[in-house]
């Protein structure tokens, strides 16, 4: 399988962060996939942002989920941009998305666009939520699911149990996620191989340095998810 680079949220290193604008931009910029982040508005749109509330992110306050798009649309996201819905992303760029949910309700959201638009082969579900990947996956079936973590690795419990962080692969083998997003700064060697075991994909995030690059390439990962572009051009950063 080719190495893929992964857009994060964009290229939120150079462009506000899970906008129109910052989609476009990774998908000129060459990235094989485009990562990007869906919370439901009060009225159930399926909007793009990364975080519950919108003050990081816009000029407003509040909760995002309680909302509605009209009042979400009255924002500014960056540079002028505003909040887009997920159907727009779908027609403002071709390139392969991956969507990450918070919950089990965005995930049946999700489910209905998908099915509606025939996106199964474009579009892969990721998740640090166990049961919204497992909902995603009986509600559409062939879906590609992605269980994402950022535990960090440990010695076995007293117990004999797993080690902290080696259980995110039993994780994803458990909702049929066929890939395993993983914090770069806490994974090792150890998580690899177990994946590897298992016949999981891995992909790295974030990465944004020459070292942090070099790490991925040493691990032999299937691919990183990026703020920057550079990564996609030159095989290294210039940022």
């Amino acid at each position: 399988m080719n190495f893929l680079t992964i857009g994060h949220r964009g290229v939120m290193g150079v462009e506000p962060e899970n906008t129109l604008r910052s989609f476009v931009a990774a998908e000129q910029a060459g990235l094989d996939v485009i990562e990007l982040d869906l919370h439901l508005s009060r009225d159930g749109a399926l909007v793009v942002m990364h975080d519950p509330d919108v003050d990081r992110t816009t000029d407003g306050t509040g909760p995002v989920a309680e909302q509605t798009l009209v009042e979400l649309r009255t924002l500014d996201a960056g540079r002028g941009e505003r909040v887009p819905v997920f159907e727009e992303v779908l027609d403002a760029v071709r390139a392969p998305l991956q969507a990450e949910i918070k919950d089990v309700q965005a995930a049946r959201a999700l489910a209905e666009v998908m099915l509606a638009r025939d996106l199964v082969e474009r579009v892969e579900v990721s998740s640090f939520h166990d049961e919204a990947v497992a909902e995603i996956a009986r509600l559409v079936p062939g879906v590609r699911t992605a269980l994402i973590s950022s535990l960090r690795h440990s010695r076995p419990d007293s117990s004999g149990g797993t080690p902290i962080g080696l259980d995110v692969v039993d994780r994803a083998v458990a909702v049929g996620a066929a890939t395993v997003c993983l914090n770069l700064r806490r994974l090792n060697l150890e998580i690899v191989e177990e994946a590897r075991k298992r016949d999981l994909q891995i992909i790295g995030w974030v990465v944004n340095t020459q070292d942090q690059l070099r790490l991925v390439r040493a691990l032999e990962l299937d691919g990183a998810t990026t703020d920057y572009p550079e990564i996609r051009r030159t095989g290294r950063f210039t940022a």
